[in-house]
């Protein structure tokens, strides 16, 4: 969507009789910072990372973040080979969205305890029950299936690299890979092809996990447009839902329902999924359709009260929604930063809401006036 450069920010509607109370961790795009707010919009706590470039995190539990993202220090990948074939792998995931180098947790005052580096992980990451975490992985596909994957395209005189698609690896807390599944597997090249917008970079680009209790895995491929179910116990694909365009963040809402924020062509809505019968059973689109819409990145979380948590990615606005479509919390990103070629940046990748008596909070200090200076100065009050 486009908006006003003197647009306001910061909490700009709230309805306190309908909004679910809670704070809001979020990480604007190329900072440093992931930030909890309160129901007001202002901060009441900051983990800063001097050392790793953050995509967006969750919190733990026992008030532990869990921030996935690249760390600068990591040597560069291999430069081309001076007879211009197509980059390694390494440097070829490198060009690509959602790249990141690494997982981090860290406590409640920002010391690392624990750290898991993964060149080829990129996008999400699921921590468990049993205290193992899953990432998706890039890889390279075989010359057979390069060659038969149907669909995207090239530019001109464009030598392609291996085609990639996706795996999704499990590792312990030591970082030992104990489980590997092969998303590729699941789909044919020539049904489920490359959407023609899509360079012929990646067949999959799995840009979403989300596992529920009986260890089924949902996904979201983009470059296909495909939403995915997995069944834990066999393997099989379960669902293969295609009515969508671009989309991300797709999450378990219960035992039968997932939820997806599809970012369409020219206009977002977020979807209720019923697994077993693969129909919508619930809808938020814009109203005017056309004023909610984020083309990449962008999420929906579904709150304990039943509305819905949304993070229209590319604006940097967060808003909560009733069943109903009625919006009853806006708040937008204040905090500019600045991309690698100068650009202001706004943009949340993704944003999560947690109850106040959420264990995390526990013994916590969650006192706006502790931030007093950074509140006021980018109008959180």
């Amino acid at each position: 969507m486009g908006w006003s450069v003197n647009r306001a920010t910061g909490l700009t509607h709230h309805d306190p009789d309908e909004s679910t109370f809670g704070y809001t961790l979020v990480t604007p795009s190329n900072g440093r910072d992931a930030y909890l707010l309160d129901i007001e919009g202002r901060v009441v706590h900051r983990w800063t990372f001097d050392n790793l470039d953050p995509g967006y995190g969750r919190l733990l539990d026992n008030g532990n973040l869990l921030m996935s993202g690249s760390d600068p220090s990591l040597p560069d990948a291999p430069e081309d080979e001076p007879t211009k074939k197509p980059p390694p792998l390494e440097r070829h995931v490198t060009r690509l969205g959602g790249y990141k180098t690494t997982l981090q947790e860290v406590d409640w005052d920002g010391n690392l305890v624990w750290e898991y580096e993964n060149r080829f992980q990129h996008h999400d990451f699921v921590r468990l029950p049993n205290g193992n975490t899953m990432v998706p992985e890039w890889v390279e596909l075989d010359d057979h299936l390069h060659k038969a994957v149907k669909g995207g395209h090239r530019l001109p005189r464009e030598r392609l690299p291996q085609l990639l698609s996706d795996d999704l690896v499990e590792v312990d807390p030591a970082g030992n890979e104990v489980r590997r599944i092969s998303i590729w597997k699941l789909f044919d090249p020539k049904k489920d092809p490359i959407h023609p917008s899509r360079r012929r970079w990646e067949w999959t680009h799995v840009n979403s996990i989300d596992v529920n209790p009986a260890g089924d895995i949902a996904f979201s491929a983009r470059q296909m447009n495909r939403v995915g179910v997995i069944d834990g116990k066999t393997g099989e694909l379960t669902l293969k839902f295609t009515d969508v365009h671009g989309q991300h963040h797709v999450t378990w809402v219960d035992d039968d329902h997932i939820q997806v924020f599809d970012n369409g062509e020219t206009s977002s809505r977020v979807i209720e999924i019923q697994v077993s019968t693969g129909e919508i059973t619930w809808t938020y689109k814009g109203k005017p359709v056309h004023q909610f819409f984020s083309s990449y990145i962008s999420g929906a979380e579904r709150l304990w009260s039943g509305s819905v948590l949304v993070c229209e990615g590319a604006s940097g606005r967060l808003f909560e929604v009733t069943r109903d479509g009625d919006v009853v919390w806006e708040w937008i990103n204040p905090f500019e930063n600045k991309r690698r070629n100068g650009d202001v940046s706004v943009t949340i990748y993704r944003a999560h809401r947690y109850p106040a008596d959420h264990p995390a909070f526990v013994g916590r200090s969650l006192d706006p006036g502790k931030f007093e200076k950074l509140n006021k100065a980018h109008g959180l009050r």
